[in-house]
């Protein structure tokens, strides 16, 4: 069993910055691949960007690249999202989960979900 939580989200104006970070329980965080995925009302939830168990690789979504970069730090058990040049579009809930996979896209291949953090971006 893992547990994740999520902190960093707020209120924002377009065009700042938030931190997202996502700390994991047990010992077998390095062992994950890790991924951001958002749902905003309304729509459907997407991901937002994922990196492989050791940060070798990574993604991210086209809609945020330049924006949004994904990292993690295993002797922390901790991932992130930097979200820089934040736009009103990027209103959403924000999830991290964890997967057994290398680098997976799709929300079947991720296991474990935190409760997610709201992030706001007004105009």
């Amino acid at each position: 069993q893992v547990q994740l939580v999520e902190s960093g989200g707020g209120l924002v104006q377009a065009g700042g910055s938030l931190r997202l970070s996502c700390a994991a329980s047990g010992r077998t965080f390095s062992t994950y691949a890790m991924g951001w995925f958002r749902q905003a009302p309304g729509k459907e939830r997407e991901l937002v960007a994922a990196i492989s168990s050791s940060g070798g690789s990574k993604y991210h979504r086209d809609s945020v690249k330049g924006r949004f970069t994904i990292s993690r730090d295993n002797a922390k058990n901790t991932v992130y999202l930097q979200m820089n040049s934040l736009k009103p579009e990027d209103t959403a809930v924000y999830y991290c989960t964890t997967s057994r996979s290398r680098l997976p896209r799709l929300a079947t291949e991720y296991e474990y979900w935190g409760q997610g953090t709201q992030v706001t971006v007004s105009s």
